[in-house]
């Protein structure tokens, strides 16, 4: 033992090597004859008191040469000498990550800035599609293809412009003869509502409100002047547009083939018959799909001008055609909004006037399901009402008012082309696979789909 500082050395002739033990007070020193003893990890003793007399519980380590660099908290394998070179694929990556960067910053710039000429370009496409076949059917009859084109868009333009106009003049009419007659709706609606429900509203009131220059309605009427500016100017924007598409439509229906023509140029013989199939598929199937909406929507215009003239509604033609066009054009809920204008118009003169027209536009619409759309959409293509609707929700969360349009044509046409892709087999028979057919249907009345599908079957 080493009185000063209590390190007790033991160097036991029975061990190969050299054991160190060492007490909480102190350690092996550099006095003792070994020369590497401070390189390996000291024990302690075990009951940690060094005193003179005490029993003391010993155990021991061998001490294992080590290198001169060694240090106990240092890891073996760990190198001193760090290499600090940055590996080569670091200064490509980092190039390629911010060019990537910048072109998609770029790219996002130029789609924001062409938005709206992709929406144009897209819109003249279905009108193309939609034209094609009365083209090509002037166009086997002699007509040179621009001179179809044309008929036909000016035809379309001229039918457009004909419906805005007699829609306009209605509203326009309306809202005129509101203003000047305000009076006497008022005094007959309080009338009304004081006969059938028991209420004790004063008309003289009512009508001394709206006629208050500092009034709610006086005052909201005031301030649409600005709103009607910048409906005029949106107005002339949307004129515009439309006369874009049409001249986009225009190429594109008249330098039809010649398209097509540079696009196969680029493929393989195999692959043009792919594409030319597809084209071909899409042209027929949403041009008769919007075809038969057009036929559906004169059919409805028809009968609803009936009613509405015989029960001397204003403007029966225009609101008539509204109500088939609407109807047509907007899936599942288009007959129920296209209903709410003429509702209206007819409940400002007679309440009974609008009820004739409620019950005709749930009769028609029950008739036109049954009768009238299962026959004219057997030649072309039926669009389930589930699939439409989700399609017109889809368009219009990605494009507003003009993707709801185009979602029913862009739906028809990916269920067209999905139905020519695949292989189709045999259904095995069960009650989950058995479709219930009408029961005016005849075997020749069947879902165009399911005469494909036992064609296709091998």
């Amino acid at each position: 033992m080493h009185a000063p500082d209590w390190g007790v050395i033991i160097e036991p002739a029975r061990l190969v090597g050299v054991e160190q033990f060492h007490s909480p007070n102190g350690g092996v020193r550099a006095h003792h004859p070994i020369s590497d003893l401070g390189a390996e990890p000291f024990l302690d003793l075990a009951n940690g008191d060094c005193q003179p007399g005490a029993h003391h519980s010993i155990t021991h380590w061998l001490i294992v040469p080590r290198p001169a660099g060694y240090h106990p908290n240092v890891p073996e394998d760990s190198e001193t000498d760090v290499d600090r070179t940055l590996p080569r694929w670091v200064i490509p990556g980092v190039v390629i990550f911010w060019t990537g960067f910048l072109l998609t910053f770029v790219a996002r710039h130029v789609f924001h800035r062409l938005a709206d000429l992709l929406i144009l370009l897209l819109v003249s496409l279905f009108i193309a599609l939609a034209i094609e076949p009365g083209v090509n059917k002037l166009a086997a009859r002699g007509w040179r293809r621009g001179r179809a084109t044309i008929t036909i868009l000016l035809g379309v333009l001229l039918a457009f412009l004909l419906f805005l106009v007699a829609i306009g003049t209605l509203v326009g009419g309306q809202i005129a003869d509101l203003l000047s007659e305000s009076n006497v709706y008022i005094v007959d609606t309080v009338t009304f509502l004081n006969d059938t429900f028991g209420t004790q509203i004063n008309a003289q009131a009512v009508i001394d409100e709206v006629n208050d220059p500092n009034g709610r309605v006086q005052q909201f009427i005031q301030s649409q002047g600005d709103e009607a500016v910048r409906l005029s100017l949106a107005a002339i924007g949307v004129i515009f547009q439309g006369l874009s598409a049409l001249l986009f439509t225009y190429y594109l229906v008249a330098d039809g083939p010649r398209l097509r023509r540079v696009i196969c140029s680029r493929l393989t013989p195999a692959r043009q018959a792919r594409v030319l199939n597809a084209w071909e598929l899409a042209i027929n199937k949403t041009g008769g799909y919007l075809y038969s909406r057009a036929l559906l929507a004169l059919l409805s215009a028809f009968f609803h001008w009936v009613v509405f003239q015989s029960i001397g509604t204003q403007a029966p033609i225009a609101l008539a055609l509204w109500v088939g066009l609407v109807s047509q054009f907007l899936p599942v809920v288009g007959t129920y909004l296209a209903g709410i204008l003429p509702v209206l118009l007819t409940f400002l003169d007679s309440p009974i006037k609008a009820a004739i027209v409620i019950g005709f536009i749930v009769i028609y619409q029950q008739v036109e399901n049954y009768f009238f759309a299962p026959r004219i959409t057997a030649r072309t293509m039926e669009l389930h009402a589930a699939v439409a609707f989700g399609a017109a929700l889809a368009g219009a969360s990605l494009l507003g008012a003009v993707g709801a349009i185009l979602a029913l044509p862009a739906a028809a046409m990916a269920q067209a082309l999905a139905s020519e892709w695949g292989q189709r087999y045999d259904v095995v028979d069960s009650h989950l696979t058995t479709i219930q057919q009408p029961r005016r249907s005849t075997p020749t009345e069947q879902h165009p789909s399911s005469r494909d599908e036992s064609a296709q079957t091998p």
